[in-house]
């Protein structure tokens, strides 16, 4: 991506920090100031105190020096050259401390913004985003490439910026004593920065390569550790092991190699700088002889070299750093970018009451390429319960992301109304507050069972909380555990059975007191009697809300109002229970079979 991108995108998160690095900017000039005006009181107090070289100061400074006593006074209290040398070099360190300390608030502040715009940016970017992503890979952008901008920012942002200082105001003064010597100085600087800049393409693939390498282990730690139950289930961690092995010799060998380059750049850095250190003494010490300079401007160059030596040869880790953090940037950009599928792009307006009916009117929708709804008819009147079966594929979850927008209708899909309003033009959050839904793999919180099922609603009371498990016939089972309500799930609901998982989904959802209950495949993992206990308490207590059945089971949906039966995403019946088992077709051929099998003694 273009460097100017990541130069805007790094400006817009400094934003109110900006203050800070413009302190640690001007701190940073003037700590080199003063680091090189030592060398400069070393230099006089050579040729001009201890020997006879005439002064060259400002006559302010002049000036003072003579109030004292001129060169005499000096001579007998050298102690006073050596106290402006310490002052110098504290006003240094001052300012350094100032540097660093803007550095470090600009840094940790705008970094704080990237956290918090790539997390709120998560959260916004739609259903399928997130499907097409993978998590570890996502948690490896937001935190490792995060970290590496830090310690970029932190530790090398200001080097630079301090390095051109350094190489400007020291040839500048090396100049204004001897240009000869300080040509020797310059020729060196080209050639670093022409075998930096070699290395800083081959380096920024090399990182890149590396850090695709981790995203890729990083993923497959989380996946395994979040399907551990089913790797010990099925004897696979023998398996798991020698993946992982294989992924982490590639994350490895790419580490290596890009040692290797690194290693070859840090060992010609360590050439061009002595030789550079070389030249600088060796021709230094023949004018100093010739008398083409003095020993105090010799001492000076020598200091000024060193002090140009580390920066240069240091550039090279810089850019290495700077091509390292370029790649993150690069990596958190695309998240970033893909605010052209962002839900804040169609977030809906109207907030209509969804106490009403819900139409499908020639809904027809695809993932890519694939058909899943083909011309889709039906209607749900309001306050009844619609039940919806289907074989796996036939489209019944997709009817449940449609319903709450974690997919929205293309413009030529049909349409989709609550009320007569299109839901593309209901607000998303407050669809979302009034469809409720409970998926057949419901996710829970490493939170307090109380906690997950009361986190959909702000402040609720244990009573609210207890009513609602009483309803989806889990409140005798939390209270049989030992802290009861105060029970902590394990990560995704691990301390849970599957039938509890569900029924604790059941009541968070339920504390929503939404008009549109959806259960999608949701009592899958419960008894066929514990099936029945929910689906009589939730018809006494759901009010006047709209329930709609998704299920395998016919079981579940006979006591439906209506049912809808999905063949290849098309409608192939609908009707009740007892219109559908009186005709011929796919919902009475179902119901033959799954009655067959619990006449036959199967779990069914």
């Amino acid at each position: 991506m273009p460097n100017h991108s990541l130069s805007r995108m790094f400006v817009r998160f400094s934003r109110g920090y900006k203050r800070f690095f413009l302190l640690a900017i001007i701190s940073s000039g003037l700590s080199i100031l003063f680091q090189f005006l030592m060398p400069q009181v070393i230099r006089i107090t050579v040729d001009s105190v201890i020997g006879d070289k005439p002064f060259a100061l400002p006559t302010s400074i002049m000036d003072f020096i003579n109030s004292l006593g001129g060169r005499d006074f000096l001579r007998g209290h050298l102690l006073y050259c050596a106290l402006f040398v310490i002052v110098f070099s504290l006003l240094s360190g001052v300012f350094n401390f100032l540097s660093r300390m803007g550095v470090a608030r600009g840094t940790e502040g705008t970094i704080r913004t990237l956290r918090n715009t790539l997390f709120a940016h998560v959260q916004r970017l739609p259903f399928a985003w997130h499907t097409q992503n993978q998590t570890g890979d996502i948690i490896q952008r937001c935190t490792s490439d995060v970290d590496v901008v830090r310690n970029f920012v932190a530790n090398q942002l200001i080097e630079v910026l301090r390095t051109l200082i350094l190489i400007t105001t020291a040839l500048t003064l090396m100049f204004s004593m001897n240009a000869a010597l300080s040509f020797v100085a310059l020729i060196f600087i080209p050639i670093v920065m022409l075998y930096s800049g070699i290395y800083f393409s081959r380096i920024s693939r090399q990182f890149r390569d590396a850090d695709e390498a981790e995203s890729d282990l990083t993923v497959d730690v989380q996946e395994n550790l979040t399907g551990v139950r089913v790797v010990r289930a099925f004897g696979r961690e023998r398996y798991e092991v020698d993946r992982f092995d294989e992924k982490n010799d590639i994350f490895v060998s790419k580490w290596v190699h890009l040692g290797y380059t690194l290693g070859t750049y840090w060992g010609l850095g360590d050439l061009v700088t002595g030789l550079q250190v070389m030249s600088i003494i060796v021709f230094g010490a023949i004018l100093a002889v010739r008398g083409s300079i003095t020993l105090g401007e010799f001492l000076v160059f020598v200091s000024y070299n060193q002090t140009l030596a580390w920066p240069v040869r240091s550039l090279g880790r810089t850019l290495s750093e700077m091509s390292k953090a370029g790649v993150s940037l690069t990596r958190l950009y695309e998240i970033l970018i893909a605010r052209a599928e962002d839900e804040d792009e169609n977030p809906g307006r109207e907030k209509p009451d969804l106490a009403k009916d819900i139409v499908f009117d020639h809904v027809t929708f695809r993932y890519e390429s694939q058909p899943v709804l083909k011309d889709l008819c039906f209607t749900i009147p309001h306050g009844t319960t619609f039940g919806i079966l289907g074989a796996t594929g036939a489209g019944k979850s997709t009817i449940t992301y449609l319903l709450n927008r974690l997919y929205d209708l293309p413009p030529d899909g049909g349409r989709i109304t609550i009320g007569g309003v299109d839901l593309r033009d209901i607000d998303r959050d407050y669809l979302r507050r009034g469809v409720g839904v409970v998926l057949q793999e419901p996710f829970l919180f490493s939170k307090t069972i109380e906690q997950n099922i009361g986190i959909a609603v702000k402040d609720p009371t244990l009573e609210q909380v207890r009513r609602c498990a009483d309803i989806a016939d889990v409140d005798q089972s939390i209270i049989g555990f030992a802290n009861g309500y105060d029970t902590m799930v394990g990560e995704r609901g691990v301390t849970l059975s599957g039938g509890q998982k569900q029924r604790v989904a059941i009541a968070r959802t339920l504390m929503l007191g939404a008009p549109v209950l959806v259960f999608d495949d949701s009592l899958s993992a419960v008894d066929l009697e514990t099936d029945a206990r929910i689906r009589d308490s939730l018809r006494k207590n759901t009010g006047d809300s709209t329930v709609i059945l998704i299920s395998h089971r016919i079981s579940t949906l006979m006591h439906a109002d209506n049912i809808l039966v999905l063949e290849d995403g098309a409608a192939a019946d609908i009707g009740t229970h007892q219109e559908l088992i009186s005709r011929p077709g796919v919902y009475r051929r179902v119901y033959e079979m799954q009655s067959d099998a619990a006449k036959g003694g199967s779990w069914q």
